[in-house]
C-alpha cells in the first residue's frame, strides 16, 4: 500500500467568500508539521492557494522544503481569493464548477503562473477549492498541463452547497478523460486520486446503499453509534486516530493499494476552522495526524507525492 498526504495549503479566512483581504498566518505552523512528516518518512503534497503563493514568507517556508526534495507543490484554486474577480462573491460562486469556462481558465491560469514563477516548478497536481470539480474544470486543468486531480470525495454529495455530487463514486484511483470525470478510461489523460473516504464495514456498496436509504432520518446516526455502518474520512478534521487506522486496515483488506490523507492548513491554528476551535483541539489534531502516520510508517506503508502516483499507476499490471 502507498500513502499520499494532500494538504489544502490556504489562507486563514475560512468561508471568507466575500472577503477582499486575506491572511496566511497558519502557514507558519507548517514547519513543525513538516518536522513530523520527516520523522515519519512522509513527503506531502502542499496544494497552494493564491494568497499563499503570493505571500513572501509563505513561499520562502514552503520553497525551502520543496528545494530539499521533501514535498511537492500543487495547485488549489479558491475562486473567491484568486483573481480576476468577475463573478459575484457568494457561496454558489465559491464552487469553481459554477463559474463560466472562460473565468475558470483565467483564474486557474493566473494561479498556475504565480506558482510556477514563485516556486520555480510547473505544478501538475490539482484540487478544486471546496471539491468543486466538474467536466469543465477537468478540461481547463488539462489545457494547462495538469496530470493528477484529487478533487473527488467518494460517497459525498455537495449539492446542498451548490457543488458536485460524488455520492456514486468509489475511492478507486483511476484514469479518466476530461469529458467524463466519473468514467474510468485506461488511456485517459488525467489521473484521479480521490480523498480516502469509505466504511469500516467490508461491503462498501451495501453500506452506502443503507446510508442513502436512511438519509435525513436520524437512523444513520444510530447505525454509526452502534458500529453497524460507519462512514469514515482519512482526515484528522473528521476522524480520530484509531478510526483512521481502522479505515486504512479496511482499505488494505478490501484490496485498495493507495490511501489519501487530507486536511486544510488553517486547521493547524486554533480558531480558524470549525474543526479546531481551541488550543486543546489543536493539540489533539496534531496527535491524530501523528498517531496515524506512525502506524503507517511502522506498517511499512510508503509515502509518495501526488505526482509520484503517475509512475506508480503505470507500473500496475
Amino acid at each position: 500500500m502507498k500513502l499520499v498526504v494532500t494538504i489544502d495549503t490556504e489562507e486563514d479566512n475560512w468561508g471568507g467568500y466575500r472577503d477582499d483581504r486575506f491572511t496566511v498566518k497558519n502557514i507558519g505552523r507548517i514547519q513543525a508539521l513538516q518536522d513530523m512528516f520527516d520523522s515519519c518518512h512522509v513527503r506531502p503534497t502542499y496544494l497552494v492557494s493564491y494568497p499563499v503563493a503570493t505571500d513572501d514568507n509563505a513561499v520562502a517556508l514552503l520553497k525551502a522544503v520543496l528545494d530539499d526534495g521533501r514535498c511537492e507543490i500543487g495547485t488549489h484554486c479558491h475562486p473567491w481569493s484568486t483573481p480576476p474577480f468577475e463573478e459575484e462573491k457568494d457561496e454558489r460562486h465559491s464552487m469553481l464548477c459554477n463559474l463560466t469556462s472562460d473565468l475558470q481558465m483565467k483564474k486557474i491560469g493566473r494561479l498556475h503562473e504565480v506558482i510556477r514563477d514563485r516556486f520555480g516548478v510547473t505544478p501538475i497536481s490539482f484540487r478544486a477549492g471546496r471539491w468543486g470539480f466538474s467536466r469543465e474544470v477537468a478540461e481547463t486543468i488539462h489545457r494547462y498541463g495538469y496530470k493528477v486531480d484529487t478533487s473527488v470525495t467518494p460517497f459525498i454529495d455537495w449539492s446542498r452547497s451548490f457543488g458536485p455530487d460524488f455520492s456514486e463514486c468509489f475511492p478507486d484511483v483511476y484514469r479518466f478523460s476530461p469529458d467524463d470525470i466519473s468514467k474510468m478510461s485506461p488511456l485517459g489523460e488525467l489521473l484521479e486520486v480521490p480523498a480516502t473516504i469509505g466504511f469500516l464495514q467490508e461491503n462498501f456498496a451495501l453500506a452506502d446503499r443503507i446510508q442513502k436509504r436512511f438519509r435525513n432520518t436520524g437512523v444513520n446516526g444510530v447505525l454509526d453509534r452502534l458500529g453497524i455502518i460507519n462512514k469514515v474520512w482519512l482526515s484528522p478534521e473528521m476522524s480520530d486516530g484509531p478510526s483512521m487506522i481502522r479505515l486504512v486496515k479496511r482499505f488494505a483488506a478490501n484490496g485498495y493499494e493507495l490511501v489519501n490523507l487530507t486536511f486544510h492548513s488553517p486547521s493547524l491554528m486554533a480558531g480558524l476552522t470549525p474543526f479546531v476551535k481551541t488550543e486543546s483541539d489543536e493539540r489533539r489534531f496534531l496527535q491524530r495526524i501523528k498517531e496515524c502516520l506512525v502506524y503507517l510508517r511502522d506498517a511499512g506503508v510508503e509515502s509518495i507525492t501526488l505526482s509520484d502516483t503517475l509512475q506508480w499507476v503505470s507500473r500496475e499490471p
